[in-house]
């Protein structure tokens, strides 16, 4: 379903040359196919081949926005960064096989984990988790993020923000459901969760550009979804799975909405939103949405996901991680409800240009795409935002099942 709202997303692009096309659908479906490897892989070769699968595409993906050097750089950077993370994984692994002589997730399960008992495998463990962290943009594997968000289209940073972090967190709950809440490796991610969650809300706080926003955005949200791993429980597994797909729809609609919002497919700032309510009222709620479901308010799907990440972290040694994701949860509502408060409250500047069509707010940017398509998309991931959030019972029972399985 991601895929297929990502796909739609994608279809109109003022960035991206006609000859271009078929191609740039092509690797974006090779990406998914990748993910789609990546979740279903039960052994540790499988996950790094499928992984590199994903990001090759991306590689190609990336650049891919006409005219713009901003791109360019943003293609290079992630080529830079996931060839070291990559190479990080790939060591990490040689570890793993030395120690353990085996990549079978089923049997490594069985294994020890402890730092006394096998060094070699916890060391390579954590190389490998690396390679996963990259993908998610956790701290400190996060630095490509803004900048290729910022440099990438709208519509392949939709992409890039959303899919491929639902494809690791997947691989990084196999990874977990081997080790224990006292064991040095989970201590070591609760403290890289609560640097990412810290580091990234501050980070966007002080961002204008919104793809940036959502950059550092990301860094802190994949600190949170940390949080529930450390746990070392069905419930902290399943609660990690849940805020990751959470995550997936919220941050596509607020994507969706700033691909239609652009006229020319150029980065928005917040002023860009002013006077949005107006110009299209439907895109307006929908941002709303996201945004209200993204600082974790009720009844959006952000808020119940992250509810159950706390239960699931307190009384299981991380009582002041909880503390770490309340601080950061209330600093997150100054950047987030800021896209409400200039779509909202906020009256555009200056004067109407000669010759736009009646009706143009003055100094507010036309809408690329307000027609049916555009606003049948964004009410449709308004839903799920909503829905979820209203009844999670049954996506929850289901996630939670699972980790009960994964854990025996």
């Amino acid at each position: 379903m991601g895929f297929a709202f990502a796909a739609l997303n994608a279809m109109r692009q003022p960035t991206l040359r006609t000859e271009k096309r078929v191609d740039y659908f092509l690797f974006l479906a090779m990406s998914a196919w990748g993910l789609t490897l990546l979740a279903s892989a039960c052994e540790l070769v499988t996950i790094y081949l499928a992984l590199e699968l994903s990001s090759y595409s991306l590689y190609i993906l990336i650049p891919v926005r006409s005219h713009s050097k901003e791109a360019a750089e943003a293609g290079l950077k992630y080529i830079l960064f996931g060839a070291a993370a990559t190479a990080l994984a790939l060591y990490g692994l040689s570890w793993i096989v030395v120690d353990q002589h085996t990549t079978y997730l089923s049997v490594l399960a069985t294994k020890s984990w402890s730092m006394a008992e096998s060094p070699l495998a916890v060391m390579g463990l954590a190389c490998f988790l690396g390679g996963i962290f990259f993908k998610l943009a956790l701290f400190p594997f996060h630095f490509w993020c803004p900048d290729v968000y910022q440099g990438a289209s709208n519509e392949t940073a939709a992409f890039a923000a959303t899919l491929p972090k639902l494809g690791a967190v997947i691989v990084l709950i196999r990874l977990c459901a081997v080790l224990k809440p006292e064991l040095e490796v989970t201590g070591i991610l609760a403290l890289l969760a609560a640097v990412s969650v810290t580091y990234g809300n501050l980070c966007a706080l002080a961002q204008k550009d919104l793809k940036r926003m959502l950059g550092f955005s990301s860094v802190a949200h994949a600190g949170y979804i940390l949080c529930g791993l450390c746990a070392g429980t069905a419930e902290g597994l399943a609660a990690a799975a849940f805020y990751a797909m959470a995550y997936l729809f919220m941050n596509l609609l607020c994507f969706w909405v700033i691909a239609r919002v652009s006229q020319d497919g150029r980065n928005l700032t917040y002023d860009d939103l002013n006077g949005l309510s107006a110009r299209s009222p439907v895109l307006a709620l929908c941002l709303a949405a996201a945004a209200f479901s993204l600082v974790s308010l009720p009844p959006t799907v952000g808020f119940i996901g992250k509810l159950w990440l706390i239960t699931a972290l307190w009384g299981h040694g991380y009582d002041w991680l909880v503390i770490v994701v309340c601080v950061n949860s209330a600093i997150a509502i100054f950047y987030y409800l800021s896209l409400v408060r200039h779509a909202y409250t906020e009256d555009p500047q200056g004067t109407v240009p000669e010759g736009s069509p009646a009706g143009t707010l003055p100094g507010a940017i036309a809408l690329a795409d307000n027609g049916a398509v555009s606003q049948i998309g964004a009410v449709a991931l308004g839903i799920l935002v909503v829905m979820l959030g209203v009844l999670p019972g049954p996506v929850y029972s289901a996630v939670l099942a699972a980790s009960k399985l994964l854990l025996q």
